[in-house]
């Protein structure tokens, strides 16, 4: 029985290890020879009015990517694997919810991208669409920081999203 056992246990290992997947242990497998991906600035076609916007989500696209999967950084299009680009389409930062003495106590950040990935060894894109993240903050208490801290958690969701949606088709 034991013998039955170890040699199941040999033959899945076999399978499991001759597959054409690579298994990150965040849970994203990436194809056999896809080892880099070129994430260059979004640009910020939003009039959003915020400096340092498209430095923001590259940043935290960059994280995302090369820290919860295996894919190295390439720094050009010629040199990757995989691309990720597209550019900032919206920015909105508006009332969300109206107190009592009808001003705003709850403002809302959004933010929309349009975004695209690829892989360079193909022809055609794996997606190109919209992705939005949202997050509310108290205007009242400190309004710069607050929208500051709500554009971020709004760009940390875009970039969930956007690899989410990369990784889940590997």
């Amino acid at each position: 029985m034991a013998l039955r056992n170890l040699l199941l246990l040999t033959l899945i290992s076999l399978i499991v290890s001759s597959g054409c997947l690579r298994y990150s242990f965040t849970g994203a497998s990436i194809p056999d020879g896809v080892n880099s991906i070129y994430i260059p600035f979004f640009p910020d076609r939003s009039n959003s009015g915020i400096s340092d916007l498209s430095d923001r989500l590259n940043r935290i696209l960059v994280e995302r990517f090369i820290n919860q999967s295996k894919l190295q950084l390439a720094s050009s299009e010629e040199e990757a694997d995989a691309i990720l680009d597209g550019s900032i389409v919206n920015y909105s930062n508006r009332p969300f919810s109206i107190g009592g003495d009808q001003q705003a106590n709850q403002n809302q950040v959004q933010i929309t991208v349009k975004a695209r990935f690829l892989y360079t060894a193909q022809d055609e894109e794996e997606w190109d669409k919209n992705f939005s993240g949202s997050f509310t903050y108290d205007p009242t208490s400190d309004p710069i920081a607050g929208e500051q801290t709500a554009a971020d958690e709004a760009l940390e969701q875009l970039a969930n999203n956007m690899f989410n949606d990369a990784v889940s088709n590997w």
